[in-house]
């Protein structure tokens, strides 16, 4: 009986050593999956480069002034601000963020409809099928940018081209992970639920 005993316990210490490579699998799948996305992160776009519009979604420091500058410089026919506070009203953003009144009543439109990323998409999208743009620059934070741009991609026909253009967001290491996990979770949703363009 102790000969058996001792015949079995090697086996159960490699079934047991088995049983931990399989459990921590998932935990090493997502901390490089993390390093990857970090590292992945896209920065600013070509100042040279233009498109059709430009797609800034509010939430963060510099994104309106990035948007509003492309604009300016002729870089776009229109701009889309998605996510804007329903109090917000025209002159209110005028004077906020300095742009004139004349380029503000051709070529921007105020996007009330969104208040996430999701619903931000889909205003994104609205928009893009409404003007039959081909391209636009999407404006956000670099840490936002993946999860962002995914959630537009599967809302617009597939031959829009989407032209990151990420503006600097100081984020915590718990934050980009927290957002790491939104824009996994978002990519398996969007697997799932394919959304038709």
């Amino acid at each position: 009986m102790a000969e058996a005993m001792v015949r079995t316990l090697p086996r159960s210490r490699r079934i047991l050593s088995r049983i931990a490579q399989i459990a921590l699998a998932p935990a090493v799948l997502a901390v490089l999956g993390f390093v990857w996305f970090v590292m992945a992160l896209p920065g600013p776009a070509n100042d040279q480069t233009a498109t059709d519009g430009i797609a800034v979604l509010t939430g963060g420091p510099g994104r309106m002034p990035r948007a509003i500058a492309v604009l300016e410089a002729g870089k776009a026919r229109r701009l889309l601000v998605s996510g804007v506070d329903s109090r917000v009203r025209p002159a209110e953003f005028i004077a906020v963020t300095g742009i004139s009144a004349r380029l503000f009543d051709c070529c921007v439109d105020l996007g009330y409809a969104s208040d996430s990323t999701r619903s931000n998409a889909s205003e994104v999208a609205e928009w893009v099928k409404e003007h039959q743009f081909r391209s636009i620059r999407l404006v956000t934070a670099g840490y936002h940018m993946p999860r962002a741009e995914a959630e537009i991609r599967a809302r617009v026909a597939r031959d829009v081209l989407i032209l990151p253009d990420a503006v600097s967001g100081e984020r915590t290491l718990a934050q980009m992970a927290l957002e790491y996990a939104k824009f996994v979770a978002a990519r398996v949703t969007l697997l799932v639920h394919r959304t038709p363009a």
